[in-house]
């Protein structure tokens, strides 16, 4: 298989995507490690830690003693609508660098330093396709995944010679329950299926990827 004899840290693992990603590796022989804030008892038996991944001092101590860990799919995060961008106020700000942002950051704060000693690793990030540019009324998020974005790129400068592969997919709408909640006159045929990004995902976590440094990789299904 794939993934055999790898370890995956995973983290918003809770999610539609997430927990598709979770599903997925461990098909391809993969050992998962599921991260999220927290899991309902009815969630499958992987191995689970509950954290808090914007607390930079939980992260920390929650990913110490795992062992060698070969990926980690970036995939805690998320979106709102706001107000016009003048109108858009600290919180809503900070609430989305937050999830989308601060999470990258404190888990590969906890991570590359073990993936430089072993000099191998594989990083996946969530960009979004819309934050290639700015979109009306949703200026905090776009500029929260750009900044995803930007931190890739700057990670796979950093780390390519050191073994360590980062990138990121750049997903359009993804066909998650909540999305066709918010949305439901959409065409969901247009949207990406989990499933779909998740097999792009874990290319990118394989060694079939070994090449490829610093890709922001649209996904965007039909869209």
């Amino acid at each position: 298989m794939v993934l055999s004899g790898k370890q995956i840290v995973v983290t918003g693992a809770n999610g539609a995507l997430g927990s598709v990603v979770a599903v997925r590796a461990a098909e391809q022989g993969a050992s998962v490690i599921c991260v999220d804030l927290e899991f309902p008892e009815s969630t499958n038996k992987m191995h689970q830690i509950e954290v808090d991944l914007t607390d930079a001092k939980a992260t920390a101590q929650a990913l110490q003693g795992l062992g060698k860990i070969d990926a980690v799919c970036n995939i805690a995060g998320g979106f709102s609508m706001g107000p016009y961008t003048h109108a858009l106020d600290n919180d809503e700000w900070d609430h989305l660098f937050a999830m989308n942002v601060t999470t990258l950051r404190n888990v590969c704060a906890a991570v590359v330093p073990s993936m430089l000693e072993q000099t191998y690793g594989k990083i996946v990030n969530v960009g979004a396709l819309s934050a290639r540019e700015g979109q009306g009324q949703m200026s905090a998020y776009c500029a929260a995944k750009s900044t995803v974005m930007r931190l890739t790129e700057s990670l796979s400068k950093e780390l390519r010679h050191h073994g360590i592969n980062v990138n990121a997919v750049l997903p359009s709408i993804i066909d998650t329950p909540t999305n066709r909640a918010d949305m439901p006159d959409a065409d969901f045929a247009q949207w990406v299926a989990p499933n779909d990004l998740a097999s792009v995902m874990l290319f990118l976590c394989s060694d079939s990827a070994k090449a490829v440094h610093g890709a922001l990789l649209p996904v965007p299904g039909l869209a």
